[in-house]
């Protein structure tokens, strides 16, 4: 009987499951939720350890590289994703914001351009596309892409942006109409739809 006993802890021990590479991806949200943004990364990489088909696991990390300024790693993780799903939006969307944050406007663009043929009402595309138009003074481009937001997903982060656009056009008519849309009217403040799930 004391042999059994012995064994007992040994036993349970074997039966605890050891965590999966879902439970780390939680693990890593949880972590990055709470800004332990250096825990999300080892959470997403053990998930990836344990499961290296897990493009939930790239397209999370990436974006924390991206959030911690890492956007090498970012874009390695965010190419991994679109290696294996060449129709996943969200990855473009999230690769293109690598470029332009690394300075590379014009490829940041065309990916883009890309991902705006593959899911055309997608407000996340124009947004961003919006964004790379400003930043390579294309402002008529700009402000066509964010009207397209405003259009589908009106918030006061659009309208803003858009007002800012048009302060650059010297149209500081239609830029002070924005920035008062923006602070008046009842729209979210932020479009706050960002995913990596289509």
């Amino acid at each position: 009987m004391k042999k059994m006993v012995c064994l007992l802890p040994f036993l349970l021990a074997a039966c605890t499951t050891l965590p999966t590479s879902s439970e780390y991806l939680l693990r890593g949200d949880g972590y990055f939720k709470d800004g332990h943004a250096g825990k999300a990364v080892q959470s997403y990489t053990k998930a990836l350890e344990l499961n290296p088909d897990n493009l939930e696991g790239y397209a999370s990390r990436g974006a924390v590289y991206f959030f911690l300024g890492e956007y090498d790693l970012a874009e390695a993780d965010f190419l991994r994703v679109l290696q294996d799903n060449p129709y996943q939006v969200d990855a473009y969307t999230a690769y293109a914001s690598t470029l332009a944050a690394k300075g590379d406007f014009e490829n940041a663009l065309s990916v883009l351009n890309l991902a705006s043929g593959l899911k055309p009402d997608k407000v996340e595309i124009f947004f961003s596309r919006g964004g790379v138009n400003f930043m390579l003074d294309r402002y008529e481009d700009a402000v066509r892409d964010y009207t397209s937001v405003i259009n589908l997903h009106p918030a006061a982060e659009v309208y803003n942006a858009r007002g800012a656009v048009y302060m650059k056009m010297g149209k500081t008519d239609l830029a002070e109409k924005d920035f008062n849309t923006a602070k008046t009217a009842k729209i979210p403040e932020k479009l706050n739809i960002y995913s990596m799930v289509d």
